[in-house]
């Protein structure tokens, strides 16, 4: 039943997605008009909600409740789901058409925030569960090494979350999107697959205690270097740097260059929080596991 539901879930998305898609606002939203849902995203994610509440249902009912995922994951994933839901249905989807800041902090919801918090509910686990066994086992042969691999190439992983970081921050890209369905959503799925690819890696880091976390802590440092270069570069610059927001910034109040030095900081600080914790938290479990070893 919930893969039927997927299905129907997906049909109904294209179906409607040309009429219902995030079209842009020709004016300056207000909390009140700040709505932009499409089910290219809405329809996909109910499906995927369904599942996994069916799957934890299922995996609790009969292991008992925390088995297989704590509650606190399944709160964490919960919590993320919200999140992705605020920074691309209300409000900053709307306001980053206007706002640089809203843009840059809807965009690090999406890449450092929303993936790990996903992450922390083991979805995939979770969601294997509401299938039938045989289905399941299926999808395990068929995505499992895919998966595994792809956990386990962080190199690979750092590369593609900087490579996205840079090009939907130049300034073409961003009025490109700015001016096409098809691209603005390109860009959210970009930054969030990105971003759930390299927490992936991550976490394989942070539950595993035979992988090191060497390697991890340096992906996690280039990571925010990247980050707190590009947004130096917001913050500091002399004069604005994307047209499309210093047209429009002022028409919902607000100075050019205090919205643009204010997107950088928001990249600068805030946004490196979710990256120094994981590289805070692989350090401790490496120390404690070299302790270990010293006894």
């Amino acid at each position: 039943m919930p893969a039927a539901a997927l299905l129907l879930f997906a049909a109904l998305s294209l179906l409607a997605g040309p009429v219902l898609a995030h079209a842009g606002h020709e004016h300056p939203p207000t909390l009140a008009t700040a709505w932009t849902p499409s089910p290219w995203l809405l329809l996909p994610l109910a499906a995927w909600t369904l599942l996994y509440a069916a799957g934890l249902r299922r995996l609790w009912g009969r292991a008992g409740i925390g088995a297989g995922v704590g509650t606190k994951g399944v709160a964490t994933a919960a919590a993320g789901v919200l999140v992705l839901l605020l920074s691309t249905t209300w409000p900053l989807d709307a306001y980053g058409e206007w706002s640089l800041a809203a843009h840059i902090a809807q965009h690090m919801l999406l890449l450092a925030f929303v993936p790990p918090m996903l992450l922390a509910g083991q979805p995939l686990v979770v969601a294997a569960h509401a299938l039938p066994a045989r289905m399941a086992g299926r999808l395990h042969r068929a995505l499992g090494a895919a998966t595994s691999r792809a956990a386990t190439a962080l190199t690979a992983a750092s590369v593609a979350h900087g490579a996205v970081l840079w090009t939907w921050h130049l300034p073409v890209a961003t009025t490109a999107a700015l001016e096409s369905d098809p691209v603005h959503w390109a860009m959210h799925g970009s930054f969030l697959a990105a971003g759930l690819w390299l927490w992936a890696a991550m976490w394989r880091r942070i539950r595993d205690p035979h992988v090191g976390a060497g390697a991890g802590v340096v992906a996690m440092v280039a990571v925010m270097m990247q980050m707190g270069f590009l947004g130096a570069l917001l913050t500091f610059a002399a004069r604005p740097l994307y047209p499309v927001h210093a047209e429009r910034a002022p028409q919902l109040g607000l100075d050019v260059m205090a919205d643009q030095q204010l997107a950088g900081v928001l990249m600068w600080v805030p946004s490196c929080i979710p990256y120094l914790a994981g590289a805070m938290w692989l350090l401790w479990h490496g120390f404690a596991r070299l302790q270990r070893k010293l006894r």
